[in-house]
């Protein structure tokens, strides 16, 4: 027994001995966590500063001190339910009020006053019927209100009707969805499977509601209960009258089903029991629209991180990325909005911001007939919830939470709502490999930062991104992804779609999207060049009887609004520019060009009565002179109110002012046709559906300002291994792996809740 347990022992000190050399050889090649080092910091050439906060969204206790301040004038009478009926008062939205551009300059560039920091208030009088805009300020207090309607709007009150659908009336119509459907409850079993409490009928609305001012009749299209339900449509839809503030005076104007159309309920009720009507059957199908892999997920993709640490920072609201700086806000009505674009300290635009998303939808049905969305009077920046790691962002990136107050009655936070990263792009931003004669190789990798949220707004998803190169471009552009709008296929349907389901049409549309590019180039005092090429037919100087058509430089000054309006179905020259009367070295006017980028559809006739509410659209490039009055090329009653909109872009050209010399913005369109097919099933891609507009700098500088780049690479033949100017040959001394934050997410804290 002694020996045996001698035995045992020696066994178990020698297997102890192994386990402890087998530990130490995979430690000693474990990479080092790479861990933030003081570099990035040293690799900004700007500090940050407090003053950005001019342009900061109101934190949460800033709406909460305005909401309280309202809620406390007596003669408002505004009610605290989050779930207000339309015949109370209700406060829809408190927002950040854009100071004057000529005080916030002041302030930043000559140490003058801090402007006032005043919010927007939007209040639904529904006693009186009608709507009111008020400012509050100054912030933190003591707090006063003024109505600003008449100045804005040039009337005194706005139209009952004009307002936006909140949640508080959502759920009045739905409260007469399901007095309906009790009604039609064996249709509508029999036809699509419907159980009150387990299998409902989902609706989705076209808009506007109506076909005139005044208007608040929606035609509501349902769908089966599914995630995913927008490429389920059942063939039922209804037409509710809703224009009156009594939720007991809502009337159902008309049905449509399976594309026979019913004056009322009853109506509907005598023609199906008596079989007069083509019925549709009830067939039970599996949800193709699902997003949950076919197949389980079986690893990861590539994954960045920051081998010495990130090279930007986040500070309040205000990033700074070597050679840049920029302040960001993120409105609930227009979304991302970034101000004070400065690089190399000097300042590029003082505002780039999203303004409008709008879609044009064809359809036999009337859910899609007449639909156009206004993006803006839903609340693009509304819905901008959680961004995902490693999918929506980098798993690295930087994320920031924002705070609003729309159609609520507490200050919401959506955390990690935005984010920003530098990112590899994956081609070169620059390179040559000299071949003949100097053999050598210079090139440099296109690292840039991405400013980013997405809003996911009913069925499509957004993807925003303001994108800043160290060549000194900016880049905006949106991608579309999520849910295509559909229809229940019946005749006639193929004139506006493709079928990409057993009895489900997904309906053509266009997408627009419209940016401000406020661009202040040496300061506010610039011109509007455009610049273009002719053939032009020469004689050769060594053969003059020879001619040749040759490539000319064609360059113009434009004067006026009206002359730089330039609408999307006109020849346009290629080259816009806002430009400086400075010059560079080599004599040129310093300038930046508007290149934009788009596949955009038709925009609609102007002869159609809700064209003026998108005549922004009307537009590739619009160049205006600045007023503070004319902030936003839309309006929250844009969608409500299309035939008599109280924006309409178009008079910000019709008195075709000077822009000679001039502080000037550019507005911006871009957008494609989606025209769905079989591959938007389940999800539309982004790959494609995108647009945008890139801000490059033309004479500007003297030389290409990405030549100073820390990132640059430069050998000869023969210093291929030569770390000086080569700092890939030398990578594996910065080797390390990432130490990465532990994956959560809270985008389903705010959520629409109907109750």
């Amino acid at each position: 027994m002694n020996s045996l347990l001698k035995y045992l022992l020696i066994l178990l000190g020698l297997i102890s001995v192994i386990i402890n050399i087998v530990l130490i050889c995979l430690n000693s090649n474990r990479l080092p966590k790479c861990r933030p080092t003081s570099r990035p910091q040293e690799s900004l050439l700007d500090k940050h500063s407090n003053k950005s906060l001019v342009f900061a969204d109101l934190t949460a206790e800033e709406y909460k001190s305005v909401r309280d301040y309202m809620w406390g004038q007596k003669e408002l009478k505004i009610s605290r339910s989050f779930t207000a009926k339309p015949s109370e008062n209700f406060l829809f939205l408190i927002d950040l009020s854009l100071p004057r551009k000529a005080d916030v300059l002041r302030y930043l560039d000559a140490n003058g006053q801090k402007p006032a920091r005043e919010a927007i208030v939007v209040v639904f009088n529904g006693e009186r019927g009608y709507l009111k805009e008020y400012v509050v300020g100054p912030l933190p207090g003591p707090l006063q209100h003024r109505d600003v309607t008449q100045k804005k709007y040039n009337t005194p009150t706005l139209p009952f009707t004009a307002r936006t659908v909140t949640i508080g009336e959502y759920v009045e119509l739905f409260k007469l969805f399901y007095q309906v459907f009790q009604k039609l409850e064996k249709p509508l079993r029999e036809s699509f499977g419907y159980i009150p409490q387990k299998r409902e009928l989902l609706p989705f609305e076209g808009m506007p509601r109506g076909i005139k001012s005044g208007d608040r009749k929606t035609w509501v299209s349902f769908f089966r209960d599914f995630n995913g339900m927008y490429v389920h449509p059942v063939g039922f839809e209804m037409l509710i009258n809703h224009e009156s503030s009594n939720t007991s005076q809502w009337t159902i104007d008309k049905l449509m089903y399976n594309g026979q159309y019913f004056e009322n309920i009853d109506k509907f009720l005598v023609d199906y029991q008596a079989g007069s009507i083509k019925k549709i059957v009830n067939k039970n199908i599996l949800n193709y629209a699902s997003l949950k892999p076919r197949e389980k997920p079986s690893g990861l993709g590539p994954q960045q991180y920051y081998l010495q640490g990130k090279r930007f920072s986040v500070q309040n609201n205000q990033v700074i990325y070597l050679d840049w700086s920029f302040a960001f806000g993120l409105s609930s009505l227009t979304g991302m909005r970034v101000f004070d674009i400065r690089f190399k300290g000097a300042r590029i635009a003082y505002e780039l911001s999203v303004q409008e998303a709008m879609s044009v939808y064809g359809s036999v049905t009337p859910g899609m007939m007449l639909t156009k969305f206004l993006d803006s009077s839903i609340g693009i920046g509304r819905f901008a919830h959680e961004l995902v790691r490693g999918i929506d962002c980098p798993y690295a990136a930087t994320y920031v939470d924002t705070y609003r107050y729309i159609d609520t009655n507490v200050t919401q936070r959506f955390r990690n709502s935005i984010c920003v990263f530098e990112h590899d792009i994956g081609r070169p931003l620059r390179r040559h490999f000299s071949d003949f004669f100097h053999n050598g190789y210079g090139g440099m990798a296109n690292s840039a930062l991405v400013f980013r949220t997405i809003t996911a707004i009913g069925n499509y998803d957004y993807i925003w991104d303001f994108i800043f190169y160290q060549s000194g471009s900016v880049e905006a552009k949106v991608h579309a992804t999520g849910y295509i709008s559909s229809s229940y296929k019946i005749d006639g349907s193929l004139k506006y779609g493709h079928q990409v389901a057993e009895n489900v049409l997904g309906n053509i549309h266009t997408h627009f999207i419209n940016f401000k590019v406020d661009l202040d180039i040496l300061g506010v005092k610039n011109i509007f060049q455009t610049k273009d090429m002719i053939y032009k037919e020469v004689s050769l100087p060594w053969i003059p009887s020879e001619k040749a058509k040759i490539p000319q430089l064609v360059e113009q000054q434009i004067g006026t609004e009206k002359e730089a309006a330039m609408l999307h179905n006109a020849k346009t020259p290629r080259y816009l520019h806002i430009a400086s009367n400075q010059t560079n070295r080599w004599g040129h006017q310093r300038s930046y060009r508007l290149q934009v980028v788009s596949f955009a559809g038709d925009h609609l006739p102007e002869s159609e009565s809700v064209e003026k509410s998108m005549s922004w659209a009307r537009y590739k490039v619009a160049i205006t002179k600045h007023k503070d009055e004319e902030q936003t090329s839309s309006s929250l009653f844009g969608q409500n109110y299309m035939w008599t909109p109280f924006v309409d872009f178009s008079k910000y050209i019709e008195d075709n002012e000077v822009i000679d010399n001039e502080d000037l913005v550019a507005w911006v369109t871009a957008g494609f046709l989606h025209i769905p097919h079989a591959e938007d099933i389940p999800n539309t891609v982004t790959v494609g559906n995108g647009g945008g507009v890139i801000l490059r700098p033309h004479n500007y500088f003297d030389e290409d300002p990405s030549i100073n780049s820390p990132d640059g690479v430069y050998f000869g033949q023969g210093l291929e291994s030569d770390c000086e100017y080569n700092k890939m040959a030398c990578l594996e001394k910065d080797q390390c792996s990432s130490t990465l934050e532990p994956f959560t997410y809270h985008g389903f804290e705010g959520v629409m809740k109907f109750e």
